[in-house]
């Protein structure tokens, strides 16, 4: 063992800042989980706070955080079903164009929003989508139609997160399917057109298990998102209006903990979250391994 760690020893050396950085600010802060147990004030010590057992999971016998139960998973749900194969399909499109030029062309643009911050976003979506000079609406308009209130409605605001999402992250999530395709051995490819292959039997055959193993990380790494579906992007454009749809656990927190002061129960909430996030990524471990023989672990 001592020989082993001597033998690396400048590869532990490089790799201890990374570890010690790890350690602080995830391993050390996972003491306030005792909030969730405490009644925590501002101004006083988490160690002095008085033990109050579950109280602060009170919150599971109220309507209200049920509703932003369903409302969290219908989004998530919506957004896995759509999000997580769109990627892949852009890729197989991206990696059948013959010119590389306008490939490298496609691909920069289709990435390039991902450097937007959910603020820029959301300001573009309400400049676009606003009742009154709205791009959409002007449209319609013009078109006989009636303007739409898409930024108050509770119909149009699941669509508006689910395609916001789609247009501004599927070109970056194509990188890794794109680097996994650039992997796959072009002897393969030659050998199934000597089979007499044709495209759609080549990316059937040859593409699609190439990329197996790093689709099957990346949905293990994509399940706790079923929870957390991105307070950044829904809570720029949530208002009073679309708030029965768009109250998802993020903001529910938010407002529970910052803005009411009830820190012990949005603790509380948050761990609730992070084990249930635990038990399905352990579950998709399983389940991938099984299935195909690939996992994290």
């Amino acid at each position: 063992m001592l020989a082993r760690l001597y033998k690396y020893r400048w590869q532990y050396v490089m790799i201890f800042p990374a570890v010690l950085l790890l350690f602080l600010f995830n391993y050390v802060p996972m003491a306030g989980i005792q909030i969730a147990f405490r009644d925590f004030q501002i101004g006083s010590s988490i160690w002095d706070s008085a033990w109050v057992g579950w109280d602060n999971f009170a919150f599971l016998q109220e309507p209200q955080f049920w509703v932003v139960v369903q409302n969290t998973l219908f989004i998530s749900v919506l957004k896995f079903v759509f999000g997580f194969p769109a990627p892949i399909i852009l890729a197989l499109m991206i990696n059948e164009l013959v010119h590389n030029g306008f490939k490298r062309f496609v691909q920069s643009v289709s990435y390039l929003p991902h450097f937007f911050s959910w603020i820029v976003v959301a300001y573009i979506l309400q400049s676009f989508l606003t009742l009154d000079g709205g791009l959409a609406n002007d449209l319609i308009a013009k078109m006989g139609g009636e303007p739409i209130f898409f930024l108050g409605s509770e119909e149009w605001f699941r669509p508006m997160i689910i395609s916001s999402g789609l247009w501004k992250e599927v070109g970056w999530n194509t990188i890794l399917y794109l680097a996994a395709i650039s992997a796959i051995d072009p002897q393969l490819y030659e050998a199934a057109k000597v089979e007499g292959a044709g495209k759609w039997a080549q990316i059937k055959h040859v593409t699609l298990p190439g990329i197996m193993p790093t689709v099957s990380i990346v949905l293990i790494l994509s399940i706790p998102s079923l929870i957390t579906v991105g307070m950044d992007q829904i809570y720029p454009l949530m208002n009073p209006a679309n708030m029965q749809v768009a109250d998802v656990l993020d903001t529910y927190v938010l407002r529970t903990g910052l803005q009411q002061g009830y820190f012990g129960m949005a603790t509380a909430i948050g761990l609730l979250s992070s084990i249930i996030s635990l038990i399905l990524v352990v579950l998709t471990n399983q389940l991938s391994r099984k299935l195909n023989g690939e996992g994290l672990w």
